[in-house]
């Protein structure tokens, strides 16, 4: 586990430079309108964005919505530094963990995690994490990447070796089934034909 953590911090701490533009943040770029229409259509003044990265979804929040509170939590300290360059004093940024979040019984109305979650080696442990720091009937909203039956068999194959700590790639049954051991009105649509998005309350 500690092997793949280590891997995506350093991963993502070479990609943080140029992540915003380049062929590393493409995936992660083409799902950030849909996880923002799908907040859009929610009631909330906190939220928490697992995997910040560099502070782009938070930014979009803010700019619709400035009365909004805005948390973010990134294992990378470079991606972490280029979210501050963005958000300034306008989020609550912390280099972290998500398996561990150093966060309050209840304090968000929405945690999501966009692109981030097939890096989670213990994904139980984040999804009792965020159950724990969601206010009661909170929102916990995962998109990330997607591929049919066979697609996914090569890929997890492949992501055994990866160097950029990549761990799982989620059927719609498997998501569903992790997210149901806490949460309920568990929902998964795909998103593109390479990636999904799935909405659940606590």
């Amino acid at each position: 586990m500690i092997r793949n953590k280590e891997k995506s911090k350093i991963a993502f701490n070479q990609q943080a430079a140029t992540y915003d533009e380049d062929i590393k943040g493409q995936h992660a770029r083409n799902l950030y309108p849909v996880l923002l229409k799908k907040l859009s259509g929610l009631d909330f003044n906190t939220t928490l964005d697992l995997g910040c990265g560099t502070g782009t979804v938070m930014q979009a929040i803010l700019q619709s919505f400035p009365d909004k509170r805005v948390y973010g939590i990134d294992i990378s300290e470079n991606m972490l530094q280029k979210a501050k360059e963005k958000l300034q004093d306008n989020a609550y940024l912390t280099l972290g963990d998500s398996e561990h979040l150093p966060y309050a019984n209840e304090t968000f109305d929405v945690v999501y995690c966009n692109d981030s979650f097939h890096h989670y080696p213990a994904p139980e442990k984040v999804i009792a994490e965020v159950y724990r720091v969601l206010k009661p009937t909170g929102s916990f909203i995962i998109s990330d990447c997607w591929q049919p039956f066979f697609g996914r068999i090569i890929m997890n194959a492949f992501m055994r070796f990866s160097s950029e700590g990549d761990v799982k790639m989620y059927s719609k049954h498997e998501i569903c089934r992790l997210l149901g051991l806490y949460f309920q009105n568990v929902i998964w649509q795909k998103a593109n034909h390479t990636s999904f998005i799935v909405s659940s309350i606590k």
